[in-house]
């Protein structure tokens, strides 16, 4: 016997998916300044001809696209969370926008690299003094930009006591899985993006007062080895959410430590996946000499682990055969 918990289009969703959060608030607005610096380093990297300027530019664009493809995922998620044709909800709504923002970021770091070398081999005049105030505006942006989003972890704690469907559940550790991944990753590439900033400074400064107008290209390279980097880490991780690969070993491990606490149950059959943030999805098939009733078991997962959909199946052990006398 099996027993379906929690169909997408049941009215009691998350609250992540029906009003929009205060980290989405944040989002929004580090989306809404880093595209005003983006724009300004950008054009001034290409009239300066500072390509370490404009490889800060493109950094911040793939930050802004970054944070903007996830303001944009939140929204469809919300706004299709109950449609039928979505029968486990809109969950990979936000790995699918990342996947795809992990590609167009992989396509700007290899043009990055080629515009790089082609300098290294063929130098150009660099407007040093016009480029430097520009960069360091930038470096202030990602700094402003961290404190709007702060740390996910103060996030994890303003949230973490809620979960889908049963606020019995016990919250996961970080290192089963993250309360909110997109906040961690915005906050990450921020720091990303900081990071590149003071390259950029730096490349410029040694430039202008040092006269290494080839460092400028090579900080380039460094730049979008940055971007590549974060964009190879975000396509795996969106992958393993697209693919339904398993999820980390403690969310199997918790599930079965609550079937194996009950007396005679024996697991034939596990299958765990990802079907959105901090939402999982589960089918389990135990034997069991005295079967109770399917809601106690499922009391007994949810009780583990936030599970959005749940199915159950029971079979009654077949009994050892008699011994003759």
């Amino acid at each position: 016997m099996s027993v379906p918990v929690a169909k997408p289009w049941d009215c009691r969703l998350h609250e992540a998916e029906v009003e929009v959060r205060p980290a989405e608030r944040r989002v929004l607005w580090v989306v809404g300044l880093t595209l005003v610096t983006m724009v300004a380093e950008l054009l001034v990297g290409y009239w300066s001809g500072s390509l370490a300027l404009v490889a800060d530019g493109w950094h911040m664009a793939s930050h802004a696209g970054a944070l903007g493809l996830s303001a944009g995922a939140y929204w469809l998620a919300r706004a299709r969370a109950t449609h039928r044709l979505f029968v486990f909800g809109t969950g990979k709504v936000y790995a699918l926008a990342g996947y795809t923002n992990a590609v167009a970021l992989a396509l700007v770091a290899v043009w990055m690299a080629i515009e790089a070398f082609a300098r290294l081999r063929n130098p150009e005049a660099i407007a040093f003094r016009d480029a430097l105030p520009v960069a360091v505006i930038g470096l202030v942006v990602n700094v402003v930009s961290a404190k709007l989003l702060g740390h996910p972890h103060e996030e994890h704690e303003e949230h973490g006591a809620h979960t889908h469907h049963h606020e019995h559940a016990e919250p996961l550790h970080d290192h089963d899985h993250p309360a909110d991944h997109n906040l961690r990753a915005a906050y990450a590439h921020v720091l990303a993006d900081a990071l590149t900033s003071v390259l950029a400074i730096a490349g410029l400064a040694a430039g202008l007062w040092l006269g290494w107008t080839f460092l400028d290209p090579l900080i380039a390279l460094l730049g979008s080895a940055v971007i590549m980097h974060w964009a190879v880490k975000l396509c795996r991780s969106a992958a393993r959410q697209l693919l339904d690969l398993a999820p980390a070993a403690g969310v199997e491990s918790r599930i079965r430590d609550a079937l194996g606490a009950i007396d005679d149950v024996c697991i034939t059959d596990l299958h765990l996946w990802e079907i959105g943030p901090s939402r999982f999805g589960c089918v389990v098939s135990i034997v069991t000499q005295r079967p109770r009733d399917v809601g106690y078991y499922r009391e007994r997962l949810l009780a583990a682990v936030a599970l959005s959909h749940l199915t159950v199946e029971v079979h009654r052990a077949s009994p050892p055969p008699a011994t003759p006398a």
